[in-house]
């Protein structure tokens, strides 16, 4: 079955105490539109950013309760499509990003985005697109967790990898899930350093699922390259350790290889890697390849 969500149900912390406004069932497909993450306070270079609301970032719209998904299960999240607005906008400023302690006042910068050419042009240099989806999950275990801050349910991972035909794999805490979006950008590096990528609204077509061969406590993505396990911590130290720990917990059931030696396999064909560095909490995800899983039989799907 197929529905459509619009962009005037958004929240703005994912909870178990939200009220879902759309009920679907195992293999729905969802049209979602989103705000971009400003929730269109920015419409020029010029907007005054001093009076910006900080407590209207990172709107998700939803929630939806997945009917039949229960506390225990992981969800499927196939994602279908993702077209951009044609206009997006990035900020930044004192105290926001890595080089927030350099910069000595707010500015944002407006985009015009070539959807049909996918690029955008920064100060004549045409970059080409890779539009992601920023903020993604279901209601947290216990209380609250803002928009902006990643962790187990999923929230503001920020990864590139969360785009056209990946698949997310999301640990459900709640009977219903409560799954939501947002956050979309256009473009955007590893590392989102600047604490924005090309922010932009959109409308994001995904299919919801309860994954029945997957056992994660953390998000897992699984693309055309390989999979890929993302774990937010204060600590990126942290983060990038317990990622290839719980990778390893995840396959090593499905081969013949005995700890050490899944250890070295992983040293050899796994890669540390960064979603972003900005957030609350940062985020690190660990790839292993299609050739590893393909090798082993190992399939999720």
């Amino acid at each position: 079955m197929k529905h459509s969500l619009d962009k005037s149900h958004f929240y703005y912390a994912m909870s178990k105490d939200n009220e879902a406004v759309l009920t679907v069932g195992f293999g729905d497909t969802i049209e979602i539109e989103t705000h971009d993450c400003f929730q269109g306070q920015i419409t020029s270079a010029e907007t005054v950013l001093d009076t910006l609301n900080w407590d209207q970032i990172n709107p998700a719209t939803g929630p939806i309760h997945v009917e039949g998904i229960k506390a225990g299960d992981v969800l499927k999240v196939t994602i279908d499509n993702i077209v951009l607005d044609s206009r997006g906008v990035m900020l930044t400023g004192p105290g926001l990003g890595v080089m927030g302690e350099s910069l000595e006042r707010m500015e944002a910068k407006m985009f015009d985005i070539d959807t049909a050419g996918g690029y955008v042009s920064f100060n004549g240099l045409e970059l080409p697109l890779n539009p992601m989806i920023g903020v993604i999950g279901v209601a947290p275990a216990d209380i609250p967790i803002n928009n902006g801050t990643p962790e187990r349910h999923g929230g503001n991972m920020d990864s590139k990898k969360i785009t056209t035909g990946a698949t997310l794999y999301l640990p459900v805490f709640h009977d219903g899930a409560l799954f939501g979006l947002g956050d979309v950008h256009a473009k955007m590096g590893d590392g989102e350093i600047s604490v924005s990528g090309l922010e932009i609204g959109s409308k994001i077509t995904v299919t919801l699922d309860k994954a029945d061969n997957i056992v994660t406590q953390h998000p897992v993505v699984i693309d055309q390259d390989g999979i890929h396990m993302m774990v937010s911590d204060e600590s990126l130290d942290v983060a990038v350790e317990t990622s290839v720990k719980q990778m390893i917990a995840l396959l090593h059931p499905h081969t013949d290889l005995t700890l050490s030696e899944i250890t070295m396999l992983m040293s050899l064909v796994g890669e540390t890697q960064i979603n972003q560095v900005v957030d609350p909490l940062k985020t690190a995800r660990f790839f292993v390849p299609h050739s590893v899983l393909e090798h082993y039989k190992i399939s999720f799907s």
